[in-house]
């Protein structure tokens, strides 16, 4: 079976209140999905055990859930951390930590490819192909 176009992570939280309408769950389904998908940030239909077997199968069966999945990591001498990811689409990005005394400092890719070209971030180096949604961003994050 072909993977559902439609992230649900795209959906507002008004949007998930009418699709739970929708599926004849009650109201505060719709709270339970927005914290699976944006607190404890679910990779999957299957991990939200509060919700009912059935409502799981009908958003596995109408949304997809992609992930970012880290591809390799590189610690330097310095402490920086430098992560590339992979999106669900197969493009590459890079995230950097970036360590000082008395912080942290995390740049976060927000497009595949970028206009910047920092000298420590191979994305730069990339031609801009596509902005990141908000689920690619905070994926990156977490």
């Amino acid at each position: 079976m072909a993977t559902p176009a439609i992230d649900i992570r795209e959906l507002s939280l008004e949007e998930l209140n009418a699709l739970v309408a929708e599926l004849g769950e009650k109201p505060f389904r719709a709270k339970q999905l927005w914290q699976w998908l944006w607190k404890k940030h679910a990779r999957s239909f299957e991990a939200m055990t509060n919700l009912s077997k059935p409502l799981r199968a009908a958003l596995e069966e109408r949304f997809s859930l992609p992930s970012i999945k880290t591809d390799t990591t590189q610690q330097s001498t310095d402490g920086t951390i430098k992560s590339r990811f992979r999106l669900h689409d197969g493009h590459l990005v890079e995230g950097v930590l970036i360590p000082t005394e008395t912080r942290m400092t995390a740049c976060i890719s927000s497009q595949v490819g970028c206009s910047l070209t920092c000298a420590f971030c191979a994305t730069g180096k990339l031609k801009r192909v596509r902005n990141l949604d908000s689920a690619e961003i905070v994926d990156q994050v977490v």
